[in-house]
């Protein structure tokens, strides 16, 4: 239920806050000072700590503070000291923030646990779980739009060298620096995994082969280049693969695009292999 709040301008959580206290504040104004309300000014100020920002979620408390105390004034009710006022305007004040400061930090930590569930430790790119769910949607909305994409699978050619030459860390440097690499020659929509080892996998979403074969050819001089430097015996085979007709999953999805690269590694490495997917 709550992802339908998802993705949602911080314009509008302003607009729908504000909205919300004042029909709060009318509500609470109209059932008298007999029935309390103050629990329901709970839902703007959690709605916007959460789904907005803090910064949002502390305006929110304290305009649902003076609405509060506005319908307290309105409503005729009397208090036996002026302090008494002021004293409870200070309490709902001090409990709307440590509400909202409680919101805000769950959400970030439940924003940094989805992260680290979604990442690969040694890259920082995404994992092949988290893969699996984005391609997904991509099959989902390119079955529905009748739009291309292309997925190229990455193998790099003698890795295992590095490992038994200079140990398994110098392996994982090569591959944050493989992975680094590639992050900055690819566009902000497309998205770079690691499937396990040495492979990894780009999508590019609604791609078709020849914006597909300019994005690879980029990345392959360029990469070629830079890894002569530090890695001179390290290449990296590829399978690229457009897909015209949407595959039945995403394991088909990517296994179509394995058995390419696999088809460049068992030859020559050190190459690259372009299909059409036509079903």
């Amino acid at each position: 239920m709550l992802r339908v709040f998802e993705g949602r301008s911080l314009l509008f959580w302003n607009i729908t806050s504000i909205f919300l206290v004042g029909v709060l504040g009318i509500v609470d104004y109209l059932t008298g000072i007999e029935y309390s309300f103050y629990l329901f000014y709970l839902i703007p100020i959690s709605l916007s700590a959460w789904f907005a920002s803090r910064t949002l979620g502390l305006l929110i408390s304290f305009l649902s503070v003076i609405t509060w105390g506005l319908v307290d004034i309105a409503s005729g009710e009397d208090f036996s000291h002026p302090v008494v006022y002021f004293w409870n305007t200070l309490i709902r004040v001090v409990f709307f923030v440590i509400v909202t400061y409680l919101i805000s930090e769950l959400h970030d930590t439940q924003k940094s646990v989805q992260a680290l569930a979604r990442t690969d430790y040694v890259t920082g790119v995404v994992n092949t779980r988290y893969f699996h769910e984005l391609l997904g949607t991509e099959l989902n909305r390119s079955n529905r739009y009748k739009r291309p994409f292309t997925l190229a699978y990455l193998d790099l050619d003698n890795f295992k060298q590095v490992n038994d030459k200079f140990g398994h860390h110098e392996g994982d440097e090569l591959i944050a620096f493989f992975s680094v690499e590639l992050k900055n020659l690819l566009r902000e929509t497309d998205i770079i995994a690691r499937l396990g080892g040495d492979e990894f996998a780009i999508l590019f979403p609604e791609t078709d082969r020849h914006e597909a074969e300019i994005v690879i050819t980029k990345i392959y001089g360029y990469l070629k280049e830079r890894l002569v430097y530090k890695y001179p015996f390290v290449t990296f085979s590829a399978g690229v693969v457009t897909y015209l007709v949407t595959p039945h999953s995403t394991d088909e999805t990517i296994n179509v695009a394995d058995q390419l690269m696999y088809s460049v590694k068992s030859s020559t490495k050190n190459g690259i292999k372009y299909s059409l997917f036509t079903g």
